[in-house]
């Protein structure tokens, strides 16, 4: 007999509840693992910044340790994240959280040279793309529907608050000790590893080694589902464009703070203030829009808050003093939160299972690249220009930008096709090996859920 495929696209219900998506055991194991982890990585990203500088006098080594955590996703976030799909999800997210432990130990060790201490700290952080696609991957498989959409939104929050956290916890702990520090965050890293380990259920990969290829080639698919499916497409130009003009004010907060009005705060005081104002926007966003209104609703709100999102960096044109800096980055930093986790969930639910480890790679190392160009456009035109100039300048540019791109959102029966043409491929996979499955999508994997039931494909 035919199982039933459940609808999970937005409805006129009302929204899930906290309640019910930390009702799932296995959902509180990730979220509180996830939440330990990113605390302890904001922490050891604060120490290492300190004892690179402790040890150097140098800002710009003190600098490179910041920034070699990036270059994982740079250099090879989406072949790195197409391991995830090779393996259990359970599995590699244990071993990645044990092989960042026993690094962090090394890392903390007395005398370390600086060369080893940057090699140590990039070894680590390769771990993060395989890691971090396993549990966007797992996500659907613990949630459905619109708890999935409310839980997507609780882990972005938790993350935001903690890069919150862990920068005043670690610079807190590392002007006193920074070995502290890094064995905290190891100790996270440990204990992350038991919640996922005993919290979340083992289920088989989602890629059979029959429907294995070349891992390059597997990588090459993630980008071509992405940019190939008109849907795909749309929802990754709209998160792409909204982070291009929300991550600037945060970006040039230092300079920003001492070359402009200080408006009686100390330049130190006001660049934390700007800094902090885009994640606790972010924060609120996330857990206000997704508790307060329902599927239907979001949808709706979805392209009215991209474009929002950098119209309110606009009155950064008058110069205004850093309280007001920080409310138009809070303000935009929860208008990006308020579309996203809808954006995430439209996007997974478009997608086939076999290929949502490599979508979030693709994804997450196009965020990564459009950030880090974001700021250092932004900081180069600065180097001519008055900051609010630039930013005032680039936020107006983003309102066309996003405007164009609500303008041009594939109409409802497009994305109701996208739809169901994943729900389709995950319940009947046709493969024909080397070449495409019958609606597009590249074969070499193998699209079943991988809890063997039919259903929408959401991550």
């Amino acid at each position: 007999m035919e199982a039933t495929v459940p609808d999970e696209r937005p409805s006129a219900e009302g929204p899930a509840t906290f309640r019910e998506v930390f009702a799932q055991r296995e959902f509180r194991a990730v979220f509180a693992a996830g939440a330990l982890s990113w605390v302890g990585d904001y922490v050891a990203k604060a120490a290492v910044t300190l004892l690179v500088y402790q040890q150097t006098r140098s800002v710009a080594l003190s600098a490179a340790a910041f920034a070699v955590s990036y270059l994982p996703w740079l250099l090879g976030g989406p072949l790195l994240a197409a391991l995830a799909e090779r393996h259990p999800y359970r599995r590699v997210m244990v071993a990645c959280d044990v092989i960042r432990m026993a690094l962090m130990l090394l890392i903390a060790l007395p005398d370390l040279p600086v060369p080893a201490l940057l090699v140590l700290i990039f070894a680590a952080t390769l771990a993060n793309p395989p890691s971090q696609a396993a549990k966007s991957a797992l996500m659907p498989q613990i949630l459905a529907g619109d708890r999935l959409v409310v839980g997507l939104s609780l882990n972005a929050s938790i993350g935001q608050a903690a890069q919150v956290v862990g920068y005043l916890l670690g610079a807190a702990v590392a002007s006193i000790d920074p070995t502290v520090a890094l064995l905290f965050n190891a100790v996270t890293f440990g204990l992350s590893a038991l919640l996922v380990r005993v919290g979340v259920r083992n289920r088989p990969a989602t890629m059979t080694s029959a429907h294995r290829s070349h891992l390059l080639r597997e990588t090459a698919q993630g980008f071509q589902i992405v940019f190939g499916t008109p849907v795909l497409r749309a929802i990754a130009v709209l998160v792409f464009s909204a982070l291009l003009f929300s991550i600037v004010p945060e970006g040039l907060a230092a300079a920003w703070a001492n070359k402009g009005s200080s408006g009686g705060m100390a330049p130190g005081t006001a660049q934390a203030v700007i800094m902090v104002a885009n994640p606790v926007g972010y924060v609120l966003g996330g857990l206000l829009v997704s508790r307060l209104f329902g599927p239907t609703r979001r949808l709706a709100l979805m392209r009215p808050l991209a474009v929002f999102s950098p119209l309110v960096l606009v009155p950064a044109l008058f110069d205004p003093p850093p309280l007001v800096v920080a409310l138009l980055a809070a303000l935009c930093g929860f208008a990006v939160a308020g579309m996203m986790p809808m954006a995430n969930g439209l996007f997974v639910q478009a997608l086939p299972d076999g290929f949502r480890a490599r979508a979030f790679g693709v994804m997450a190392t196009g965020v990564q690249v459009i950030q880090g160009l974001a700021v250092l456009v932004t900081g180069l035109l600065a180097e001519r220009f008055s900051i609010p100039v630039v930013v005032g300048v680039w936020s107006a540019a983003g309102v066309l930008l996003m405007t164009i791109a609500a303008l041009r959102w594939p109409g409802k029966q497009t994305v109701d096709d996208a739809i169901a043409k994943a729900a389709a491929a995950n319940a009947e996979p046709t493969p024909d090996p080397g070449g495409t499955i019958a609606d597009g999508t590249p074969a070499g994997t193998d699209l079943r859920p991988a809890d063997g039931h039919r259903r929408h494909a959401v991550t």
